[in-house]
C-alpha cells in the first residue's frame, strides 16, 4: 500500500483508541504524540504536523460528539478530518477528449506517466495519443514509442526537428480533435530560463486545457517549492506524484504540494502501466487509516473484461451459494486487479490486515496453484465440492501435478474463505459501512 509506514502508525493510533476504557486528557495527549511522530517520520512539515495535532487536541477538548456517537468514534472522526484537511480538497476530474501538456525536471518519471495517463484514458473509452516533444533526449522518444505500444495509444515523433513547439503543431494536424493528446516535453536538471521559454512556446502553440507537473515523491517537502515555481511560470492545472509506493518522503510531498496551490490529481503507485490512481484526499485517507475504499475497488472491478462472471461470483459469495467455479472466477479477477495487499486496503474490515511481502507472495503463489488444481476438476466437482473425496482427490492430484494433501488444502481453504466472507457481510456494523460506501459509488450489496 502507498505510504504503508504512515498508514501502519496511524492505524496503531486508532487501535489504541478502540482498546481504551475511557477517552480522557491522558489518552488524547498520548494519541497526539503518536500522530506527531507518525507524520514527522513521513516527512510532513514540522509546523504542519504541530498545527494538525493541536487542532485534534482542541477539538477533542471543546467539541461534543453528535447524538448517538461515542467519544471514541468522535475522536477517530476528528483525526480523519484533520489529516484529510492537510491534503487539500477533493477535485473532480473530467475524463473527456482534451490536450494535456506534461512538464517537469529530468528523471521525475514524466515519460512513464505519459503512457500511464494514456492507458487511463483508453480504459475510460477515450482514445489517447502520445506526442514526443523532448528534443534534447533521443532516448526519451524511443521510450515513449515503446510505452505507447503497451498502452495501445497513438504516437507521434519528428526526430529531426529540434523545435518542440513545431512538433506539437504537427501533432495537432495529425491526430483527431476527438482524441486526448498528451504532450511529453523536455526536462532539465534545474528549472532554468531555457526550459521555461521552451515550455511557454509549447503551451502557446499546443493550447492545452491541462498542464500537469510530474514530480518524484522522493523529493519530499521540496516538491512543494518545485510546484510553486512551475505554477508561477506556466500556470499548472494539476500535479502528479510518481513512485509514491516506494517513497518514505511521500507524506511530505503530498502535504507540501497540496499547500502550493496546485492540486495533486494523480499518484503513481507502482512500475506497471496500470499503476496509476486518481488522488482524492477523502478516499486516500480512508485507506490510510484502514477504513477501506469501496469506490476505488469498484473502479478496478469495472475495468475487468469478464465483469459479469466476477459479479455473479461475488453475489453468490455474499448469499452463501459459493462454488469452486465462483472461487476460480474470483482468483482470476483478483490477479487482474492488482497486488493482493493493495486490494486488502480497499475493503472495510480487511483494510487493517497486516501481511508482510513474504506472506503476500506466498498467498499469491498458493492461489495460482489452486487454479491449476481446479483445472483438473470436472464441472460437477466445481459446482459441488462435497463430491471430491477418495479416488477423486487422487485423480485431481495426478492430473494437476500436485499432491493429494494439496488438493485437500484447497478444499479446506475454499470452505474457510466462504465462511469468513459470508460472516463479514453478515456483520451488521461492517455491512452498514460497506452499504454507505457502495451507495456513494452508485452500487449496493445483494440482499
Amino acid at each position: 500500500m502507498v505510504l504503508e509506514g504512515l498508514g501502519s502508525s496511524l492505524r496503531s493510533v486508532l487501535s489504541k483508541i478502540a482498546r481504551s476504557n475511557v477517552v480522557d486528557e491522558a489518552l488524547v495527549a498520548d494519541v497526539v504524540r503518536d500522530i506527531q511522530r507518525a507524520l514527522l517520520q513521513a516527512d510532513v512539515n514540522v509546523q504542519l504536523a504541530l498545527d494538525l495535532t493541536n487542532r485534534v487536541k482542541t477539538r477533542a477538548a471543546q467539541e461534543k460528539p453528535p447524538a448517538g456517537a461515542s467519544m471514541r468514534d468522535f475522536l477517530v472522526r476528528v483525526i480523519y478530518e484533520e489529516i484529510r484537511r492537510i491534503l487539500g480538497e477533493d477535485r473532480p476530474y473530467d475524463v473527456r477528449p482534451k490536450r494535456i501538456m506534461l512538464v517537469g525536471l529530468f528523471g521525475q518519471g514524466k515519460t512513464t506517466f505519459a503512457a500511464k495517463l494514456a492507458r487511463y484514458y483508453q480504459k475510460k473509452g477515450v482514445r489517447a495519443d502520445l506526442i514526443a516533444a523532448d528534443v534534447h533526449r533521443p532516448a526519451a522518444i524511443d521510450q515513449l514509442e515503446q510505452l505507447s505500444r503497451k498502452a495501445g495509444a497513438g504516437f507521434y515523433a519528428h526526430r529531426e526537428e529540434r523545435r518542440a513547439e513545431v512538433i506539437a503543431q504537427e501533432a495537432l494536424a495529425r491526430f483527431s480533435p476527438t482524441d486526448t493528446l498528451i504532450l511529453d516535453t523536455a526536462g532539465r536538471s534545474n528549472l532554468d530560463e531555457d526550459l521555461l521559454q521552451e515550455i511557454r512556446r509549447c503551451k502557446a502553440t499546443f493550447e492545452p486545457q491541462e498542464v500537469f507537473l510530474v514530480l518524484d515523491a522522493a523529493m519530499g517537502q521540496s516538491a512543494g517549492r518545485s510546484a510553486e515555481a512551475f505554477h508561477k511560470a506556466v500556470g499548472l492545472t494539476g500535479v502528479v506524484l510518481t513512485k509514491l509506493d516506494g517513497s518514505a518522503k511521500g507524506g511530505g510531498a503530498l502535504s507540501a504540494v497540496a499547500k502550493s496551490g496546485a492540486p495533486v490529481l494523480f499518484v503513481g503507485t507502482g512500475e506497471h502501466i496500470e499503476d496509476l490512481e486518481r488522488f482524492e484526499p477523502t478516499r486516500f485517507v480512508s485507506r490510510l487509516l484502514g477504513m477501506g475504499d469501496i469506490q476505488s475497488l469498484l473502479e478496478k472491478f469495472e475495468s475487468l473484461e469478464d465483469k459479469e462472471k466476477a459479479e455473479e461470483a461475488a453475489k453468490n459469495l455474499m448469499q452463501g451459494r459459493f462454488s469452486l467455479r465462483d472461487f476460480y472466477t474470483q482468483i482470476e479477477s483478483l490477479s487482474k486487479m492488482g497486488p493482493f495487499s493493495k486490494l486488502l486496503s480497499f475493503i472495510p474490515g480487511l483494510a487493517q490486515a497486516k501481511l508482510d511481502d513474504a506472506q503476500v507472495q506466498a498467498t499469491q503463489d498458493r492461489l495460482r496453484g489452486y487454479k491449476v488444481i481446479m483445472d483438473s476438476m470436472t464441472r460437477s466437482e466445481m459446482d459441488d465440492p462435497h463430491l471430491i473425496k477418495g479416488d477423486r482427490v487422487q485423480r485431481i492430484a495426478r492430473g494437476s501435478g500436485h499432491k493429494p494433501q494439496e488438493v485437500r488444502a484447497l478444499l479446506k481453504y475454499f470452505e474457510q474463505t466462504r465462511k469468513q466472507a459470508h460472516g463479514l457481510v453478515s456483520n451488521r456494523r461492517l455491512r452498514r459501512q460497506m452499504e454507505k460506501q457502495l451507495s456513494a459509488a452508485g452500487g449496493k450489496l445483494p440482499e
